[in-house]
C-alpha cells in the first residue's frame, strides 16, 4: 500500500489555511497552490504580475529543494490568475522558470485568491 507523507519545509511561507505545503504519495509530490507571500514575513508581496509570479515561484522551489527536486521535475502546473490580461506578465517569468522540457500546464481566470494575490500557482512533480 502507498504511504501518504506531509511535507511541512522549514524558510517557507506558512499555510494560510488547513492544508499542507505538499503531500507524496509513491514517486509524486502533490504540492498546495502557492500564493506570493514572503516566506520571512509572511505577507503578500506587492507589485504586479511578474514580482508575483517571481515570488511564487520562489516559494515552490523551496518545497521542492526540501525533497531534493527542483523545478525540472514538475510535470503539471496549474496557474490561477484573477485577470487574464496579467498572462504575458506571468508566462514571461514562468518560462524563465521552466525554459525547455516544458511541464503541463493549464491556467485559469478566478474571481478571486487569498489575500489578494493576483496569481497562484500549484504543481505536481516527479520523484
Amino acid at each position: 500500500m502507498t504511504t501518504k507523507t506531509i511535507i511541512r519545509p522549514a524558510g517557507t511561507p506558512p499555510p494560510v489555511g488547513p492544508y499542507s505545503h505538499a503531500v507524496r504519495v509513491g514517486d509524486l509530490l502533490f504540492c498546495s497552490g502557492q500564493i506570493p507571500l514572503d516566506p520571512a514575513t509572511g505577507q503578500l508581496v506587492e507589485g504586479d504580475a511578474r514580482a508575483q509570479t517571481e515570488r511564487v515561484l520562489e516559494n515552490i522551489k523551496a518545497i521542492l529543494a526540501h525533497e531534493n527536486l527542483g523545478l525540472d521535475r514538475v510535470v503539471k502546473t496549474t496557474v490561477f490568475l484573477t485577470d487574464l490580461a496579467d498572462f504575458a506578465f506571468m508566462n514571461e517569468v514562468y518560462g524563465r522558470y521552466f525554459p525547455r522540457d516544458f511541464p503541463a500546464r493549464s491556467t485559469i481566470q478566478v474571481a478571486g485568491l487569498p489575500r489578494g494575490a493576483k496569481v497562484e500557482i500549484e504543481v505536481i512533480a516527479h520523484y
